[in-house]
């Protein structure tokens, strides 16, 4: 059997291109796989209004809608079977290219005012869709593979009769409306050593990109202090690719909310998840409708930073039931249902 083509398009935002990614994991579950990835930058100062009409235009080409807006060369294009792509930057280079190769493709989030059938099968994570024939609603699809990272098939319930030996950390910042005060970091590592006091639970804490080197130095501070840290990774000496390590070790996870990746990859991990989250802070409304998802599913759980404590910590530890299976292999089987023609048949 040949190796499934996909054409790949992807945007400048890791949260986005992230998703793509998730998808294409789940198809090699599936069928062995070519990646082409072409990089999408809008050229152009078009309205997104305008280009979204055009699609319905009479005289739609989608050649020179990729050539004026994207400059992508589409007689460049490679042979594909599928194109993937998610972020709304991608929406009209993702109906073009499709369009164009004649070929299905796949999209990853909201479809702002374009219709679903423009897409072959539209991945989402929010329950308004669950009733569209074109859609899957699911967590955000994710490459990161629990059975990989060595986490457990079964995760125990955690709460009062059983509080973990190893908790994670990871710290975000200030980002869109999140807006975090020195003192909320400050109570945040108050929280972190209660609990290491009153359970003697250890911790591994992670920074990002976006956490402020004071914020940094201080978590830094605390990890020298040896009895409440088992392992800090500081973002600016480490650089990305080393939250499998937590997620492969930490039993329980705390994730500060600025980050609904972070949160829905340690879900696809298997990980019991409890967002914080600043007093001075706002959720879009797709924001509001995913993480309403988790809650109602009994994924993860939130909390504000100022009411975290080991009392309510391990009260909303007690109501988190964490996903079952892997998540990869339930959005392969999904995919192989959605799309029969595709991929029926069995991997090469």
């Amino acid at each position: 059997m040949s190796p499934l083509k996909v054409l790949f398009l992807a945007d400048s935002r890791p949260g986005h291109y992230h998703l793509s990614e998730g998808v294409i994991a789940a198809l090699t579950r599936l069928s062995a796989v070519e990646v082409r990835r072409i990089e999408v930058n809008r050229r152009w100062i078009i309205p997104t209004r305008w280009l979204r009409r055009r699609i319905h235009s009479k005289n739609f080409f989608p050649p020179r809608m990729l050539w004026m807006t994207y400059r992508i060369r589409a007689e460049e294009l490679p042979k594909a079977d599928l194109v993937i792509s998610a972020g709304g930057e991608t929406l009209m280079p993702n109906i073009c290219c499709s369009r164009y190769l004649g070929i299905p493709n796949i999209f990853c989030g909201s479809l702002r005012d374009l219709e679903a059938d423009e897409f072959s099968l539209v991945i989402s994570s929010y329950e308004r869709d669950a009733k569209s024939p074109r859609h899957i609603v699911t967590l955000k699809p994710s490459s990161i593979d629990p059975d990989a990272l060595g986490r457990p098939a079964e995760v125990p319930q955690y709460g009062p009769g059983n509080r973990p030996k190893l908790a994670g950390l990871l710290i975000g910042g200030d980002a869109g409306t999140f807006r975090y005060r020195r003192s909320e970091w400050k109570r945040l590592i108050e929280f972190v050593r209660a609990v290491s006091k009153a359970w003697g639970t250890r911790w591994m804490i992670s920074t990002s990109r976006r956490t402020p080197d004071h914020v940094a130095d201080m978590f830094g501070t605390l990890a020298g202090e040896g009895d409440v840290v088992e392992r800090f990774i500081d973002f600016r000496k480490s650089g990305p690719g080393t939250l499998n390590e937590v997620f492969g070790k930490a039993e329980v996870l705390v994730c500060t909310e600025d980050s609904s990746t972070m949160m829905s990859e340690a879900v696809s991990a298997r990980l019991p998840v409890v967002g914080v989250a600043p007093k001075l802070h706002h959720f879009t409304q797709e924001e509001r409708e995913y993480r309403a998802l988790m809650l109602h599913r009994n994924w993860a759980r939130t909390l504000p930073i100022a009411g975290l404590s080991p009392e309510t910590f391990e009260n909303a530890l007690s109501e988190i039931e964490p996903i079952e299976g892997n998540p990869i292999d339930m959005l392969a089987a999904k995919l192989k249902q959605r799309l029969p023609e595709l991929l029926a048949a069995p991997p090469a």
